[in-house]
């Protein structure tokens, strides 16, 4: 209650032309500004094209969605100048830096040159790679092309930002980083994060969305969801010795 929405998706339906099911079945959700909302799912559940729909790469079959109050049928032009988007796979110029990466990616959406160099100059702060300013993206670790896509995604003043698996392939150490740099840079911002790691949307999320086949199945802060749906661990015991009764396992544990 009292939050800003900075999406909101009505009712919407992909159908793939061939597909035997849809890709995205009358999804409903809302994500709220100065919130990171994680999408959970497993392969095939619709999350990235439920994110590509949102970022104009797929028309829907039907339904629609709001992005700062503008509709993605016809208002996807204007959407895209608040919009960033790392999606599922780096999208890195070979022969470019990373400080002409951000720079461009900054002045494509309208930021001026002195206002995208200051924002480079605080990005690689924040990435902890000052010192590969001036270096390739092709001689980048895997770890640090993903910081830079991530890091593309938030320059420009993106109010909405889409985040397809961002720490994929990515060693721990970077993954954090990438943690801190999304917590750092969530306020004023809607920020939509898909994951496969519980941990993850566990520590970052404001709010934990979880589909399957297309639908919503649950959406809620990670403890609500835990207190709903949490019933405990289980513990699995092979038993090699013949003779080893329960009772006496029963008693070991205990």
């Amino acid at each position: 209650a009292g939050l800003t929405v900075g999406v909101e998706i009505q009712d919407l339906v992909k159908v793939f032309p061939g597909g035997s099911r849809p890709a995205v079945d009358h999804l409903s959700i809302a994500f709220y500004e100065g919130q990171i909302t994680s999408f959970l799912g497993h392969n095939g559940a619709g999350k990235t094209t439920t994110m590509s729909i949102l970022t104009g790469l797929f028309p829907p079959t039907s339904g629609t969605a709001f992005i700062n109050g503008r509709d993605i049928r016809t208002d996807m032009d204007s959407i895209r100048t608040s919009l960033g988007m790392c999606p599922q796979y780096n999208v890195l110029f070979k022969h470019l830096t990373v400080e002409e990466h951000i720079l461009f990616y900054s002045m494509l959406k309208g930021t001026s040159q002195a206002e995208a160099l200051q924002a480079v100059k605080v990005m690689l702060e924040d990435l902890g790679l000052p010192h590969k300013r001036d270096e390739e993206a092709q001689n980048l670790s895997g770890g640090m092309q993903r910081k830079l896509s991530v890091a593309m995604a938030f320059v420009g003043g993106s109010k909405i930002v889409i985040l397809d698996e961002p720490t994929s392939g990515v060693d721990p150490y970077s993954r954090r980083s990438i943690w801190d740099l999304l917590l750092k840079y969530r306020t004023g911002r809607t920020v939509i994060l898909s994951t496969h790691h519980m941990d993850e949307a566990d520590l970052l999320s404001d709010r934990v969305a979880i589909i399957s086949k297309g639908q919503l199945h649950c959406c809620g802060s990670p403890l609500f969801l835990k207190n709903c749906f949490g019933v405990g661990f289980y513990l699995t015991l092979v038993r090699r010795m013949k003779d080893l009764r329960k009772k006496e396992v029963k008693d070991t544990l205990e």
